[in-house]
């Protein structure tokens, strides 16, 4: 990690078919010993997730697991997050929208 910083690289896989609306999250922290952390993030969007941190003593090498684990998920299907629209889903909200309802169905939360 030379003089670019790496941002925050935010990640959706959405597909109504499977009632799929996952996230993923990877983040660059300095720690309070010199070194660097990867912070993940995952889990269904409108949900606090999961967390998971991994320390590295060399910044470079914590930007290369970063791109790694970036190329990994894209290559299972997770798109950047402003590719989705930045879709994001309160929790008790219908997935696929207030359109998708029946109509009988008004006492849904």
């Amino acid at each position: 990690m030379s003089k670019e910083e790496h941002g925050p690289i935010c990640l959706n896989r959405i597909d109504p078919a499977q009632n799929m609306r996952r996230f993923y999250s990877l983040t660059i922290q300095p720690t309070l010993f010199g070194g660097v952390s990867i912070m993940r993030n995952w889990g269904r969007i409108g949900t606090r997730g999961q967390a998971m941190m991994q320390t590295f003593d060399d910044p470079q090498q914590a930007a290369v697991a970063l791109e790694r684990l970036a190329c990994i998920k894209r290559s299972r299907g997770y798109c950047d997050h402003s590719q989705t629209g930045g879709q994001t889903v309160r929790r008790g909200t219908p997935p696929f929208g207030p359109d998708s309802r029946d109509s009988d169905a008004d006492s849904f939360p």
